[in-house]
């Protein structure tokens, strides 16, 4: 891993290295990466540096949070110097919104939290992850920081995910798997996992072997073929679904996701959980699961700022990953990304790092219209035109 990358908007340092030391482990140096170069501690950017980039990089929700979560959390600042706050409710608020019980809900301080403690209740005793190569990488990087291993199963060649072959594996190596792991939809590709083929991973890998489903851009997704996983943990089957508001809700900066799985399962994880989080993100959380017409308004913007930019680069001759995320991946024609991100950083916009091995292609957040104005216009000064392209033709 190149040290000079920032960590994702998951990477929950602290809580990992706290549980890990607790069990007398060495985490994986890859764990704290953020903020340093050559082994040292990199100064982060000024506010006026780093406003004026275009922040295409993130998946983040360049909107940032709506009224109602904004009003939701000011109420709550008058809380700020107790521990022993009113939390609005939170975890009730998840229930009733997945329709399952409070003693299925653990809160984590991002989804992040939740993927890692997911790994160290499940990886420990030297077992397996098995899951796709690329994803977001948080589970496997926990795996190596407990001396664990993953079994990554390469994209088809249309960047779908291979599910026969990942079931094949799970079979396989039965006896040495602890996880199984599906991001749906995938990043950095943007692609999702259609529901017959997420049913039939869970139907056909052992009974008793965890299955963890990754849904952070569930709100994104416009494809009839897409459907979340929460309703298998009512079925009582051992499946963790994990989400975040760092999205739809733009609450990334301030660290609020969480896991729906059997109580017996969030027992189980409990046990590796710190879940330090603040006052406000927790009524904020209950404000944005409240606010439905605020989350299709911004899924509706991003969705549509994203199409249209797609159109766009695809029309220049440069085609894209079909995506039912806030981010999508475009070919560089053969060219390698990292050049381009520097290119793209010198012209004030920051993008996507590499994902290997699908280092001819860059991703991009979708941002406000006048930042992806700035990519656009980027893009064009970077790369020459070609032939239109299309989704018939990928």
């Amino acid at each position: 891993m190149d040290l000079r990358q920032p960590v994702s908007r998951r990477r929950f340092v602290g809580g990992v290295a706290t549980v890990l030391g607790a069990l007398g482990l060495r985490p994986d140096a890859s764990l704290f990466a953020q903020g340093r170069q050559g082994g040292a501690r990199r100064a982060g950017p000024s506010i006026e540096e780093y406003d004026a980039f275009a922040k295409l990089a993130n998946n983040e929700n360049n909107y940032g949070p709506p009224k109602s979560v904004m009003d939701a959390m000011t109420s709550v600042w008058r809380y700020a110097n107790r521990y022993g706050y009113p939390d609005g409710g939170i975890v009730q608020a998840i229930a009733e919104h997945h329709g399952v019980k409070p003693e299925n809900v653990l809160l984590g301080a991002g989804s992040g939290e939740i993927l890692q403690v997911v790994g160290l209740t499940y990886l420990h005793g030297n077992k397996k992850v098995i899951g796709c190569d690329p994803t977001y990488a948080t589970v496997y990087q926990t795996a190596s920081g407990i001396k664990a291993e993953a079994i990554k199963i390469p994209l088809n060649k249309d960047y779908s995910q291979n599910i026969p072959a990942m079931i094949e594996a799970a079979n396989k190596n039965a006896s040495s798997v602890g996880l199984f792991y599906l991001v749906n939809p995938n990043n950095p590709t943007g692609m999702i996992i259609p529901a017959k083929d997420v049913d039939l991973a869970v139907k056909s890998v052992p009974k008793d072997m965890p299955i963890l489903i990754d849904e952070a851009y569930h709100h994104f997704v416009e494809s009839p073929a897409y459907a979340t996983s929460v309703p298998y943990v009512l079925e009582g089957r051992p499946v963790i679904v994990a989400r975040t508001f760092s999205k739809i809700a733009a609450l990334a900066g301030m660290r609020l996701g969480y896991a729906i799985a059997p109580a017996e399962v969030i027992q189980k994880m409990r046990a590796y959980s710190i879940s330090s989080i603040n006052a406000l993100v927790k009524h904020g959380g209950v404000a944005s699961l409240k606010d439905t017409a605020g989350q299709a308004e911004m899924k509706a913007k991003i969705n549509g700022t994203k199409k249209k930019y797609v159109q766009m680069l695809e029309a220049y001759g440069y085609p894209v990953i079909p995506s039912d995320a806030n981010f999508f991946m475009v070919s560089l024609g053969g060219r390698e990304v990292q050049p381009v991100i520097e290119e793209f950083r010198a012209k004030g916009v920051l993008v996507g790092r590499p994902f290997p091995p699908m280092t001819q292609h860059l991703r991009v957040s979708v941002g406000l219209p006048e930042e992806m104005d700035r990519f656009m216009k980027g893009f064009k000064e970077i790369f020459s035109q070609k032939a239109s392209t299309s989704a018939n033709q990928r």
